[in-house]
């Protein structure tokens, strides 16, 4: 039998197949059977190599048309399936409702910080940014941190080999600032931080802080008051109230710590206060003057205030979550209820 009469057998075994196919399955079955790589028609072309020269180009041209042939029989039993597949096995019931797709979202952590910087923003303040690796300089230095002081120490911050420090607050970008713009100044520094920290529930090695820096004359405690008490007030609520408390910190003089009252109780007490009404949320107080003289501002001129708050523990506090961690596990069923 020559290959000429087995191609023109092997179109008719195969026309046959696919009229008689039920289901998208079987045509697919006799499409890997006959046009496949390892499929009947590809077996039989390997024997053209041993055909005279002068009867290829007629096998060519029956090949060709069986080739041909066989793909308008699998596009008719496509077509004839068509419409009946769908219920007579086919992957696909197009007959179904179709996949509702969710929407993306922000995290809960850029929804805290957006909100922050928009209430800042509000307020007359504008957003600095400043590196991630930091000098210790900038970091410590500048900032009037003592030599001595923990919070330069390897167990604390996190330092490379050529003595460059991940910043341990946005505080750095305060001075960057300073140095390079005259006062008056009025920024908010939004951005992440890292500590050698152990995580737990309330702790992490690396977070968000927003800090704040407003230089001009005649600046005062009151005007920090009056900033966080507007800030409280617009994120948290109208019956948000603050309080002051005395503390100390290198770059500020006097030191405070910014409590706001409990917005799970209405300062009643609970037990996310500790049953004492309040939430500290942020450290603050006036410039100290040796940072002014460290950027080259006289202090003698020129008054500020300064304020830090982490934007986790607002966003805790904000939507009752009672584990940091909760906020980086990338859990979607928690996410999907911000």
């Amino acid at each position: 039998m020559s290959l000429a009469t087995d191609l023109e057998l092997l179109l008719a075994e195969a026309e046959a197949a696919l009229a008689q196919a039920a289901d998208a399955a079987s045509v697919e079955a006799a499409r890997v059977k006959y046009l496949g790589r390892k499929g009947r028609l590809p077996e039989l072309m390997a024997g053209l190599g041993a055909v005279p020269p002068a009867e290829k180009p007629e096998l060519g041209r029956v090949a060709n048309k069986v080739k041909n042939g066989i793909a308008a029989a699998l596009e008719t039993a496509t077509e004839r399936l068509g419409g009946a597949g769908c219920h007579a096995g086919s992957a696909v019931d197009v007959t179904l409702a179709g996949r509702r797709r969710r929407l993306g979202r922000k995290h809960p952590i850029s929804q805290v910080m957006d909100d922050t910087i928009a209430v800042f923003r509000r307020m007359g303040f504008i957003v600095a940014e400043g590196p991630e690796i930091e000098t210790v300089y900038h970091n410590f230095d500048a900032l009037n941190t003592p030599d001595d002081h923990p919070s330069r120490e390897p167990q604390d911050t996190f330092y490379f080999p050529d003595g460059r420090i991940l910043r341990t607050q946005t505080s750095p970008v305060q001075i960057r600032v300073m140095k390079n713009i005259k006062p008056p100044v009025r920024i908010v520094c939004p951005g992440r931080v890292f500590r050698r920290d152990t995580p737990d529930a309330t702790h992490g090695m690396n977070f968000h802080q927003i800090e704040g820096l407003y230089v001009d004359k005649n600046v005062s405690l009151a005007d920090l008051k009056g900033t966080l008490a507007t800030f409280a007030r617009e994120l948290l609520g109208e019956d948000v109230k603050i309080r002051f408390r005395p503390h100390f910190f290198p770059f500020t003089e006097p030191s405070v710590e910014c409590d706001f009252s409990c917005i799970m109780c209405g300062g009643k007490g609970c037990r996310v206060c500790k049953h004492s009404g309040w939430l500290e949320i942020a450290g603050a107080g006036m410039v100290n003057p040796a940072v002014f003289r460290a950027v080259g501002y006289d202090p003698e001129e020129w008054t500020g205030y300064a304020f830090g708050m982490g934007i986790e523990r607002i966003a805790m506090i904000r939507h009752r979550i009672n584990d940091l961690r909760l906020l980086y596990e990338n859990n979607t069923k928690f996410l999907h209820q911000f």
